[in-house]
């Protein structure tokens, strides 16, 4: 069975590895350059017209890796897998209309705000629900309607809640990947770390399900997680496929993620948050997602109540910029954060398997 994590892993990697310079010669040749911002440091308008949509790289690499790993392996595909990989594509969809329309309709702000939160929506919607059949034979969906931080804890929230909570968090990181990727390889570098700790935490269920309790020492520490093994496989496609990004898009980038890119990790991240039963652990695993977001509302809330500005310049990484950072030092050092968020976030989740024990 673990196989079918290293067939996924190795073949993302090297998919993005040969199939991302194709896309930069397509979309160099078809002219789909990334707008820059004026009003951003003046450092990154040397990056305008660096071909953009690099998410579809990674974003078809992962797909194909996942199949391609059942194919190798003779193993069905299961309903959290297929789930996680549907929400990664329809936010990638939406992030492609955004950026498409940025680049070859030459509208800067690319949807218009309510366009593009329907189509969110209409996503996120689609997976919660879906999320709460195909239930296997001990009675596990793919998503609980109870909340949870290691496993689920406390009382049912009901689908209504459930939906809500799930729109939340789809729709809470999929947009702090996007305003974390405003750096070379910042954002891919940071999913990267994420995506290996969430391939630690579907064969760590996996090996203590709750399926094999009669293999366990006590059950109470079993997991009733529907398919581990198959959302670690999942984020070893993701793993491997941005990986292999990365080697493109780090500094200097010769390709960026676009809305693209950058809405379907998120997307991928609350869904393997929510398969896995870890939906709170996600704001530590992926605390620099966290960090970012969190810069740009202190930013607007302090600007709207006081006229003055917290930072230099928000999402935080510009702060550090304008403060004289070179940007590859500012992604360097917030990647060192990430790796120390999920460091946390690991710790947390064994020390709550080691206190049923």
């Amino acid at each position: 069975m673990m196989k079918q994590i290293l067939f996924a892993g190795v073949i993302g990697l090297f998919l993005t590895l040969i199939g991302t310079p194709l896309l930069i010669k397509l979309l160099a040749r078809k002219g789909y350059g990334q707008y820059i911002r004026d009003d951003g440091p003046k450092e990154h308008h040397s990056k305008r017209g660096t071909p953009t949509m690099g998410g579809i790289a990674f974003i078809l690499a992962t797909i194909a890796a996942y199949f391609l790993s059942k194919v190798i392996t003779g193993k069905p595909p299961t309903f959290s897998g297929l789930l996680v990989l549907g929400l990664m594509g329809g936010m990638g969809l939406v992030g492609f209309l955004d950026d498409y329309i940025k680049i070859v309709k030459r509208r800067s702000l690319g949807l218009r705000a309510k366009a593009k939160m329907a189509g969110q929506l209409i996503v996120g919607i689609a997976f919660a629900v879906l999320a709460l059949q195909f239930a296997d034979n001990r009675g596990n969906t793919p998503a609980s309607t109870k909340l949870s931080f290691v496993q689920d804890f406390g009382w049912t929230i009901g689908p209504v809640l459930f939906v809500v909570w799930a729109l939340f968090m789809i729709l809470a990181m999929s947009n702090g990947v996007n305003l974390t990727d405003g750096l070379d390889g910042l954002a891919t570098g940071a999913s990267v770390l994420v995506f290996g700790a969430y391939t630690f935490i579907g064969v760590w269920q996996w090996q203590e399900s709750c399926a094999n309790a009669e293999t366990l020492t006590k059950a109470p520490a079993c997991y009733e997680v529907r398919d581990p093994l198959d959302l670690a496989i999942v984020a070893s496609a993701l793993m491997g496929a941005c990986l292999g990004f990365l080697w493109w898009n780090t500094s200097p980038a010769k390709i960026f993620m676009g809305d693209t890119g950058s809405l379907a990790l998120g997307g991928a991240l609350a869904g393997l948050a929510i398969c896995s039963r870890t939906e709170l652990l996600l704001a530590i695993l992926g605390g620099l997602f966290v960090l970012i977001t969190m810069s740009v509302v202190i930013q607007v809330g302090s600007f709207r109540l006081t006229g003055k500005r917290v930072f230099r310049m928000a999402p935080l990484q510009h702060h550090f910029e304008l403060k004289g950072w070179s940007e590859v030092l500012v992604v360097v050092r917030f990647w060192i954060i990430q790796g120390i968020c999920v460091i946390v976030g690991l710790g947390l989740f064994y020390a709550g398997w080691a206190a049923d024990k």
